[in-house]
């Protein structure tokens, strides 16, 4: 039982992680991300394809390939979710899955619909033993940079200018531009933000398990689980959230594996029923 609580909260912080982003684009820009998890995918990708070009370890490419993520977020925003977001509530939504499908197409076009793995090294193989109960040292690294990654977010939007104006706007996007808010580069911020925390929560999702060109749709569920358990826009209560599912997860796991993934959205559902989705 304690082995499945700990395991549990490690998991929930991947969730997490991948959810951030997510949370982040709707609190802001009111933007449902159907592509988020297809980012996340092209992370773990971007993650192969420079570590085996540059001949060093998949965490060294990390530094590397963050910018990257966070230039294609940008990218998007004033390319093709600004247009979308002038649509109304449906057009983010078509758009993003029409970015999706794109994305997975292209994968398999470039990189075959065989999964793959990241190599994490001995790092991936190492582990400790606390109190009877086996940990993996990866495990732990990804719960560790969810909190860093959350924790640093929070920091940015509570206590600099920059956060300032995202949280302008996320209160009021009117008001916010009526008091000089240039809305615009805001947005572009916090999309480079959401792709680049995306593209880092692919990472470790392809050292911890393998991956192909489809499995950003089973990533965008547990993120969007998440968000909504924890509550839309909240970055802290997607922790909450994230650690929720995976608990939920693991605890089930003891009796039956086999319902292990259909008890979280099972319990997705319920909160849904129970308490009405809102910001």
């Amino acid at each position: 039982m304690i082995a499945a609580l700990v395991q549990g909260v490690l998991v929930g912080g991947t969730y997490a992680l991948v959810a951030c982003g997510l949370s982040l684009a709707f609190g802001v820009m009111r933007l449902v991300n159907i592509a988020h998890g297809d980012l996340a995918v092209c992370g773990a990708y971007l993650a192969l394809v420079v570590a085996t070009g540059l001949g060093v370890p998949v965490l060294a490419a990390v530094p590397l390939i963050l910018p990257l993520a966070f230039g294609v977020g940008v990218v998007l925003q004033l390319v093709l979710f600004e247009r979308a977001l002038r649509g109304g509530v449906l057009a983010p939504v078509l758009v993003t899955f029409g970015l999706s499908v794109l994305i997975q197409n292209l994968l398999v076009t470039g990189a075959s619909a065989n999964p793959r793995s990241l190599d994490g090294g001995a790092f991936a193989l190492a582990g400790f033993e606390a109190g009877g109960v086996a940990v993996s040292w990866l495990r732990v690294a990804g719960f560790a940079v969810a909190v860093v990654v959350l924790g640093s977010l929070h920091l940015v939007l509570a206590r600099t200018g920059f956060g300032r104006r995202v949280r302008a706007t996320a209160d009021d996007l009117e008001a916010a531009r009526l008091a000089g808010v240039r809305v615009r580069p805001v947005f572009a911020g916090v999309a480079g933000i959401s792709v680049a925390t995306a593209a880092l929560a692919g990472v470790f999702q392809g050292l911890m398990s393998t991956f192909d060109p489809y499995a950003g749709g089973l990533i965008l569920i547990f993120a969007f689980e998440a968000v909504v358990i924890g509550g839309l826009g909240s970055l802290w209560g997607t922790l909450g959230g994230g650690i929720v599912l995976g608990v939920t997860q693991q605890l089930v796991a003891l009796w039956d594996v086999r319902f292990a993934v259909l008890a979280v959205h099972v319990l997705f559902f319920v909160v849904l029923v129970v308490r009405p989705v809102r910001p």
